[in-house]
């Protein structure tokens, strides 16, 4: 009777622990958490110290609430004076994802100005769908930036931003060096930053492209998260990448990494790695 009672109890208890960690596994996949983060630079010109700016990565055509009214109430929340799209925006097998993408850039861009370049999952679309997106972004109000570069003023200062296309993208596209070098031709020695989705590629390359801040996305945060380990899994099926959230400093260069809202592949959940709206402030220093 007592080892009936025992394994009862055993039973038991195993579905509340099951109940339970699925509660958390919602809660830690559709809840937003908004990080704050410094960027320091000598560099920066006076009229930006203290600029905010939020940084959205990796949605992948998800939803936070209806009509992602969630999503929309963080980032409000957030005063940011620019908002940065970094890619995938729509997962590549989003429905309707120029709807999608129309819907976001409008959203956001009446929140403040609002600048956006591809992920690799756009391009799993096929060109002529990426070419539609572009159009109903820059339609809704978003500055896309496609292997090109814009001036952003504040306070009298002016500082440059460079966002690329993801390696993806047009087989004739511009090299990330050729679009440093315009860069450099048109403004002299500029503090500039760097749309490029891809993480994994700020070591081996856009390090060495010689922009003050690169701000990516792309690695999911490793998807799960440990404590005293970090990312566990990288977006090449690699164990344990690094560059996966937060700053990072190669060649003398800087990164920030975000960890994306959306999940990619859909079936793995995040653990210990909630969604993730970053606000990253620039201080002159």
């Amino acid at each position: 009777m007592a080892r009936q009672r025992r394994n009862h109890h055993f039973w038991r208890n195993l579905l509340i622990l099951i109940v339970l960690f699925g509660i958390y596994l919602y809660w830690g996949n559709r809840s937003i958490e908004t990080d704050e983060a410094t960027f320091t630079s000598g560099a920066l010109p006076a009229g930006f110290d203290g600029c905010r700016i939020v940084q959205l990565s990796d949605l992948h055509g998800k939803y936070f609430g209806k009509g992602n009214e969630r999503l929309y109430s963080a980032v409000k929340a957030a005063h940011p004076e620019y908002i940065f799209v970094t890619g995938d925006l729509v997962d590549r097998k989003t429905e309707n994802p120029t709807i999608y993408a129309g819907e976001v850039g409008a959203a956001l861009s009446a929140i403040a100005p609002t600048y956006y370049v591809t992920g690799n999952h756009e391009w799993g679309h096929g060109t002529k769908v990426v070419e539609e997106i572009k159009r109903t972004l820059r339609e809704s109000g978003v500055t896309v930036l496609s292997n090109e570069f814009t001036y952003l003023a504040r306070n009298g200062d002016t500082i440059v931003l460079a966002g690329i296309d993801d390696p993806n993208g047009y087989a004739d596209q511009e090299t990330p060096y050729e679009l440093a070098q315009e860069v450099y031709a048109a403004c002299g020695d500029p503090f500039w930053l760097l749309l490029a989705h891809r993480n994994d590629r700020f070591a081996r390359e856009y390090s060495l492209l010689g922009a003050d801040l690169t701000i990516s996305g792309h690695g999911h945060g490793g998807i799960w998260r440990f404590p005293f380990v970090g990312g566990v899994f990288g977006t090449q099926r690699n164990l344990f990448p690094t560059h996966t959230a937060g700053f990072y400093s190669d060649n003398g260069a800087s990164v920030f990494v975000n960890r994306g809202l959306g999940n990619s592949p859909r079936v793995i959940p995040r653990i210990l790695n909630r969604p993730q709206v970053a606000v990253i402030t620039l201080e002159r220093g």
